[in-house]
């Protein structure tokens, strides 16, 4: 399952609504949840929508993660008709153990919000540093920098698979990245080019539906 970052521009949200996909909602945009129209029926449908807890946006402007503003969010996500189909737990963007702490922190409190929550992994944490904490409630999300993201999907990728964990991998914006996700047998992954351009739903679309024969989950014909 592909989510696009939350837009409201109509356009890029009726191509992305008829691709299937979900949106990211985060803490650190806007808060609302959006409709789409079937382009075979002319319905207007809701999203299915997922919860970001801003961190990205944090690192990228250089500021500590707001945790004030994320309990805020947990109480708006808590009032909507529609619950997210899981929640990143806060987290410090290649901070190692120290976002594992924050994240550990906040498990109670969103969960208490979200039936799934997933653990961001990062620079400077291992196997044996997550897997205490993770199981049928609690997945991983692939954060961490860019290039120490890329060089470890397929291994994070096969400690989920091996304890059954959802698995989910971030900024995934280009068909080639896409690729990396699903031979590394992401469920789900999601990205911000859909929500700015439409042009390129069709290209990550495509992609996300070529079942790579090498992933580590072939068996249940996992796709992205």
């Amino acid at each position: 399952m592909y989510y696009a970052s939350r837009t409201g521009t109509r356009r890029n949200l009726d191509a992305i609504g008829n691709a299937g996909w979900g949106l990211l909602v985060s803490r650190a945009g806007v808060w609302r949840t959006e409709a789409w129209t079937c382009s075979r029926t002319g319905e207007r449908r809701k999203f299915k929508i997922v919860g970001d807890n801003g961190a990205w946006a944090d690192h990228m402007a250089g500021r500590e993660f707001d945790e004030d503003q994320f309990d805020r969010f947990l109480d708006w996500v808590s009032s909507q008709p529609i619950i997210p189909t899981w929640l990143v737990l806060p987290d410090i963007v290649a901070g190692g153990i120290r976002s594992l702490e924050l994240s550990v922190r906040w498990s109670n409190r969103c969960l208490a919000v979200c039936p799934l929550v997933l653990l961001a992994v990062q620079d400077g944490m291992n196997e044996q540093d997550v897997a205490p904490l993770v199981g049928p409630k609690v997945g991983v999300f692939l954060g961490g920098s860019t290039q120490w993201k890329i060089s470890n999907m397929a291994r994070w990728g096969e400690f989920c698979r091996l304890h059954d964990l959802h698995y989910h991998a971030a900024r995934v914006n280009t068909a080639k990245r896409m690729a990396a996700a699903i031979a590394a047998g992401a469920n789900s992954a999601d990205g911000s080019s859909a929500s700015r351009y439409a042009v390129t739903v069709p290209l990550l679309h495509f992609a996300s539906r070529q079942l790579d024969l090498l992933t580590p989950r072939r068996e249940a014909n996992v796709r992205l």
